[in-house]
């Protein structure tokens, strides 16, 4: 059997490393092994978001990089299908495997289809029902191609249901992001937090050993791209969250970049109580989320980490593929959007709160053993 997987950002290399562990398992000790090419589209391309993760989760170097790069959605889109399809044709693989939403999962998907070649979509059935994320078309437009939905959770399996997907087409199978955490949870726990703040610093160091601190993550659109709408974000992170505690912000590029456009980021930057970091990898990620008192981000695989690791966590976002992580569903986090008071409400409530870890059904760090053996069921 010959199988090509597919990634293209940052967040699906979390997801397919604990995939070729699987097939390389399987390989050691199936008569019939598995050719595996593993497909890197490109589109997170520099060193600190792209190679450093290859490194750090001992992901094998990609067998074929398609350099797409940076651009609109349609050009990732359309570049991607014009160089996979050249791929497919010479390779003729039996299965294509896409993972989570980003451009090169639909691009893939849809061209796999035009060859006539079997799809399976790790992290399928997952619906923020918000049709103005580019994700959410990406992520109906895969599922209604795939030939094997693998779900994260039972949620997910109940909308691909509702969706009038065939029941045979559909394997609850859990959250692969959660084989990785399981796999890297004692090298994060053995990093020095000190040495992640000293080696990714971009401002003063603060000068005191961290007892307690917030953690925070944002590069959305939605709340970086307006002024109107990331200075209030600012002035409340400023002046009430770093007020009680440190606050450890890894500032993503796009995140910087808008910081610098509206004049906001010498206050930032300023701040005595604001430790701003270079964008930091996986295990540094890990660490700091494990020892934070509370998280702020609009990262949709922190919450999932939250969940399991029981780290309060806001979402600013107003909607979320991953319902199963909310605090009403017995997760870790509750969305607040962008709208002040309701941050600075939900904020000082979670404070109070004593959050507990919760692992969902099959969240249990072997989910990409089922992954692989549905393929192989088939």
């Amino acid at each position: 059997m010959k199988i090509i997987s597919v990634v293209g950002a940052r967040p699906n290399f979390m997801k397919i490393a604990p995939f070729i562990r699987a097939i390389e398992a399987h390989n050691r000790v199936a008569s019939e092994k598995i050719e595996h090419i593993l497909v890197h589209t490109g589109q997170h391309y520099d060193k600190t978001l792209s190679q450093s993760f290859f490194e750090a989760l001992n992901i094998p170097e990609a067998d074929v990089n398609l350099h797409i790069g940076s651009g609109t959605h349609a050009e990732q889109v359309g570049y991607t299908m014009i160089a996979f399809e050249k791929l497919l044709q010479k390779e003729r693989p039996d299965w294509v495997v896409v993972v989570g939403d980003v451009n090169a999962t639909l691009a893939c998907s849809v061209e796999a289809k035009k060859e006539l070649i079997n799809v399976c979509h790790i992290e399928a059935g997952l619906r923020s029902g918000d049709m103005t994320m580019p994700e959410e078309i990406n992520r109906l437009v895969t599922d209604r191609l795939a030939d094997l939905l693998l779900t994260p959770d039972e949620m997910s399996s109940e909308n691909l249901r509702k969706e009038g997907v065939e029941e045979q087409k559909i394997k609850f199978v859990g959250n692969i992001m959660i084989d990785t955490l399981e796999a890297n949870r004692e090298k994060a726990a053995a990093l020095s937090l000190e040495e992640i703040l000293e080696n990714n610093a971009v401002n003063e160091m603060y000068g005191q050993p961290l007892k307690t601190y917030t953690l925070m993550t944002m590069h959305r659109p939605s709340n970086v791209d307006h002024k109107e709408i990331l200075e209030p974000l600012i002035d409340f992170l400023l002046n009430e969250v770093a007020a009680s505690s440190p606050l450890i912000w890894p500032v993503h590029p796009r995140a910087e970049k808008q910081l610098n456009a509206f004049g906001l980021w010498d206050k930032v930057y300023s701040h005595p109580n604001v430790i701003l970091l270079k964008p930091v990898g996986y295990h540094e990620m890990l660490k700091m989320n494990r020892g934070a008192r509370i998280l702020l981000t609009d990262s949709g695989g922190l919450q999932e980490e939250c969940t399991v690791l029981g780290t309060p966590c806001l979402t600013l976002r107003w909607n979320t593929e991953r319902p199963i992580t909310l605090r009403k569903y017995g997760g870790a986090s509750v969305l607040v959007g962008n709208e002040i008071e309701k941050i600075r409400k939900a904020y000082h409530e979670t404070l109070a709160l004593d959050v507990q870890p919760l692992r969902p059904n099959l969240w249990d760090g072997h989910t990409a053993e089922r992954c692989l053996k549905a393929i192989l069921d088939i």
